[in-house]
């Protein structure tokens, strides 16, 4: 351990003399990093699918769908955007600060940063925090997950086949080795994971008062609410295809679903039957259906079915060989349980009845725990889903839709509070990855006492006029 906190120290030190040359600062010099950073992604393509499928069972095409594309996607928007975010803003410095005129705010690069990424979409959430801050002109250490070590293994060597170290380089290991690189003093640390790690990470990060970014899950789980009035059908087949992705181990997928008790029992014969279109009868016996991270995820998900087993009206069947476990429904459950009070991070779905009349009350609950990072709504009263998603507190979400959200360029996807901090996608992970820094213009001619003393007498009044016009 004491080696590899060395070697941790060496590589920081050099990736700090690397960003104080100022290699990385010019725009056209990042432009073509993020260039060489697009075509790593394509040549490593092959590589990246079945590192996916040994981690997490993924198809080729949901390897694609969920991280290879959206990575590609994501440095496209910042190659056409990088130079227009990037350009110094001008201001007028105003009547008080006479005779400057002109104030700049420049764009700058924290300088080496810390990112920490994990293992559910391993290849996106590691390369899209990287091309920030890339584009920020930062230089790049990442941690990434342990637990999905052949992606680890891949994406170690595609930063070092087309990167230097001190500028971009990958170190893998466990907590310990988390915790040595944790133990750096770093200019930007950006987690992704749980908010029990995002506290420690914060601990870490305040002995150096390093600022953070956290994208975190949640601690009391992403709610979907289906009323009386939705589109069952629809929303049924959205949640479905929405459970299944990556078999629920999804930061923003629905951990429990509310359902008018007007209409459950009708969504419910719904949703299983569109379970059944998309993935069969028997989900955890097909190959195309991902599979979860670890021998100990797959075992604590059956501890929870098996504790709710009287009531699983769906699924709650698995392969221990595979790590394979069916999306399972949970009906009914009361919304005081502990199961919808914890981020399950697994194919289980508890299903919450309610009465369509008391949804607001509902809602009432779901404001008072933590912020949830996602909120899904599924109803035909748009003038009550715009209401509730312009006053409850989450990350982002839809109405009438799942996840894709986090598809739509230009806005931002992050947390609050339990669910995160900062933001980033396109200009808003340039400008988590940077420090807008104001610097004023002076002058040495026709500079005015205003602000000199005496501030009492004849002088101090004449002064204290001219002020006053100043504010007006």
């Amino acid at each position: 351990m004491e080696n590899a906190g060395s070697a941790i120290h060496e590589i920081v030190a050099a990736q700090r003399r690397y960003f104080r040359s100022g290699e990385t600062l010019p725009v056209s010099w990042r432009i073509k990093q993020l260039r060489r950073l697009k075509y790593a992604i394509i040549a490593y393509k092959k590589e990246f699918e079945e590192a996916l499928a040994k981690d997490l069972g993924r198809s080729q095409l949901e390897a694609y769908l969920c991280d290879i594309g959206p990575a590609i996607t994501e440095i496209n928007e910042i190659l056409a955007g990088l130079r227009r975010w990037a350009r110094p803003e001008r201001h007028f410095s105003g009547l008080t600060c006479f005779p400057s005129l002109t104030t700049k705010v420049y764009k700058m690069p924290y300088g080496v940063t810390l990112v920490i990424s994990p293992f559910n979409f391993p290849i996106l959430l590691t390369i899209g925090v990287v091309a920030a801050a890339m584009a920020g002109g930062n230089t790049v250490i990442v941690k990434a997950s342990s637990k999905s070590s052949a992606s680890t293994a891949a994406l170690k060597r595609f930063f070092a086949e087309f990167f230097p170290p001190e500028y971009v380089t990958l170190i893998d290991g466990g907590h310990e080795i988390a915790d040595l690189c944790l133990a750096e003093r770093f200019d930007k640390i950006f987690y992704t994971g749980s908010p029990a790690v995002g506290k420690h990470v914060m601990t870490e990060a305040a002995k150096n008062l390093t600022p953070v970014a956290l994208e975190l899950g949640g601690e009391t789980g992403n709610w979907c609410i289906v009323r009386a009035d939705a589109n069952l059908k629809d929303a049924a087949r959205k949640i479905a295809f929405f459970k299944l992705l990556n078999a629920g181990q999804v930061c923003i997928n629905i951990n429990q679903i509310a359902v008018a008790e007007e209409v459950a029992e009708q969504f419910l014969s719904e949703l299983k039957q569109a379970f059944i279109n998309q993935i069969g009868e028997h989900a955890e016996e097909n190959p195309e259906y991902p599979k979860l991270i670890t021998e100990s995820a797959w075992e604590k998900c059956a501890r929870l079915a098996d504790e709710y087993r009287d009531r699983i009206i769906f699924g709650g069947t698995g392969n221990r060989q595979t790590f394979r476990y069916a999306p399972t429904l949970i009906y009914p459950v009361q919304k005081d349980e502990q199961i919808v009070q914890h981020e399950l991070f697994c194919p289980l779905l508890p299903v919450v009845p309610f009465k369509d009349a008391k949804v607001d009350a509902l809602m009432e609950t779901i404001a008072d725990r933590e912020h949830p990072l996602a909120i899904y709504l599924f109803t035909s009263n748009m003038r009550w889903a715009n209401r509730t998603m312009q006053t409850l507190q989450f990350g982002g979400g839809c109405i009438n839709e799942v996840c894709i959200h986090m598809m739509v360029k230009g806005v931002p996807f992050n947390g609050t509070g339990h669910s995160g901090m900062g933001a980033y996608h396109g200009e808003w992970g340039f400008r988590e990855f940077t420090h807008p820094q104001t610097v004023l213009k002076g002058h040495t001619r026709l500079n005015l006492p205003l602000r000199e003393h005496p501030y009492d007498g004849k002088a101090g009044q004449i002064k204290m006029k001219i002020l006053k016009l100043f504010e007006r």
